[in-house]
């Protein structure tokens, strides 16, 4: 089992930031993609970011230019950077990490902007 613990979230007011992180711990031999993921009330959820173990990256329009992913190996831990927050960007975030053949997800990090 893989275990998942996200931080950082919070309230911001429109134009801050702010950096969210997720370590992951458990029966870990070997992790592929680190992402980050949104869901907003009355919306499906949708993926922010993601990142391979070679540090590529992959971003959701939406966020691209303002959010930035990055990862830890050696602490199997994960961040987005998250700037120039705008009140669309309210959601929970979820961290999720693929130790193949599984994928695991956090608990959710709430992130409310208000304008």
């Amino acid at each position: 089992q893989v275990q998942l613990v996200e931080s950082g979230g919070g309230s911001v007011q429109a134009g801050g930031s702010l950096r969210l992180s997720c370590a992951a711990s458990g029966s870990i031999f070997r992790i592929g993609v680190m992402g980050w993921y949104r869901q907003a009330p009355g919306k499906q959820r949708e993926l922010v970011a993601d990142i391979t173990s070679g540090g590529s990256t992959n971003y959701a329009d939406s966020v691209k230019g303002r959010f930035t992913i990055s990862r830890d190996n050696a602490k199997n831990t994960v961040y987005v950077q998250m700037n120039s927050l705008k009140p669309e960007d309210t959601a929970v975030y979820y961290c999720t990490v693929r130790v193949a053949p599984s994928t695991y997800w956090g608990q959710g990090t709430q992130v409310i902007v208000s304008s």
